[in-house]
């Protein structure tokens, strides 16, 4: 083969097919160049076999351990709660020079499971790419997903500056804008733009749910725009945010607490009528609104 036109990675392994796998699947296709094989796994062979179907992947393995042989990049693509289970059957499998990663929403708790599974002569370099829909599953995934959305990575110290290099340039051909960050600074980030976030729609719904059952019809007869984003975020998979809500937890009820207080001004300023207080907040969320326009992530 010519050397420029030998791709990235020779084979690339994603471990779970869900809404972030079978996007990266999809999209290392459509791009080229990124992918000379890319071999699927899943954890059921549902999964599997609409991955099959689907025609995304060259290579469908039920084995994770014969999933990540001779692979040259291992990604990680299940809940974050799977990952140490999973390192630990991998590691022993994984080639050496091969790059593992994964795109899990929490980044201290995947070096904290992942690490130590992971053999010398193989480069751990965690990621996380922004960008998601509140949908999953194999079907769910789409070869544009990627376009224009940051993917964080957050390498341990001393990790070699060339595979970043090549990681980076992955994630860039799949469409991604790359940013290289500290693991502690990730999550206390993501904690304020996404984790919390999502813990308030889940905490609005199952308020509304709560309610007496006239009352509750009524809500969602009657749900305008506000509430209908909510029922959009809060519609995500339960088992990817019970453990990114779980594994990010200190940085997560840290933001909470402040928005608590937050709250508890704002209640007082609706008691009170202290029209100036609300008035600033209102404007200071367009204003975040309008920088999010400005920066083309809205």
């Amino acid at each position: 083969m010519n050397l420029s036109t030998r791709p990235l990675f020779a084979r690339v392994a994603l471990l779970g097919m869900g809404l972030i796998g079978s996007s990266i699947a999809r999209a290392a296709r459509v791009r080229g160049g990124l992918a000379g094989e890319i071999v699927a796994h899943a954890k059921t062979g549902r999964t599997l076999a609409r991955v099959a179907e689907l025609g995304i992947a060259d290579r469908i393995e039920s084995d994770a351990t014969l999933a990540v042989q001779g692979a040259d990049c291992v990604i990680l693509c299940a809940p974050v709660g799977a990952y140490a289970e999973l390192a630990a059957t991998i590691g022993p499998h994984l080639a050496p020079g091969a790059i593992l990663s994964d795109v899990g929403s929490t980044k201290q708790s995947v070096i904290r499971d992942v690490g130590p599974h992971v053999p010398p002569g193989v480069h751990f370099i965690p990621a996380h790419p922004l960008a998601g829909t509140e949908y999953s599953g194999p079907d769910a995934g789409f070869a544009e997903l990627f376009e224009n959305r940051w993917c964080l990575l957050t390498p341990p110290p001393g990790t070699d500056a060339n595979c970043v290099a090549r990681l980076e340039q992955f994630w860039r051909g799949l469409g991604s804008m790359v940013s290289i960050t500290d693991p502690a600074h990730h999550d206390r980030v993501l904690a304020i733009v996404s984790h919390l976030p999502h813990l308030l729609a889940f905490t609005i719904c199952g308020t509304a749910d709560d309610l007496a059952d006239e009352t509750r019809q009524e809500v969602l007869q009657f749900a305008a725009t506000g509430f209908r984003d909510f029922t959009r975020i809060a519609a995500s998979d339960p088992t990817m945010w019970r453990d990114v809500f779980l594994n990010n937890r200190e940085a997560l009820l840290e933001m909470l607490a402040r928005f608590t207080e937050d709250a508890q001004a704002m209640a007082r300023a609706v008691r009170w009528g202290d029209e100036a207080y609300i008035e600033d907040k209102i404007r200071r969320g367009r204003k975040i609104r309008q920088s999010l326009i400005e920066l083309k992530q809205a």
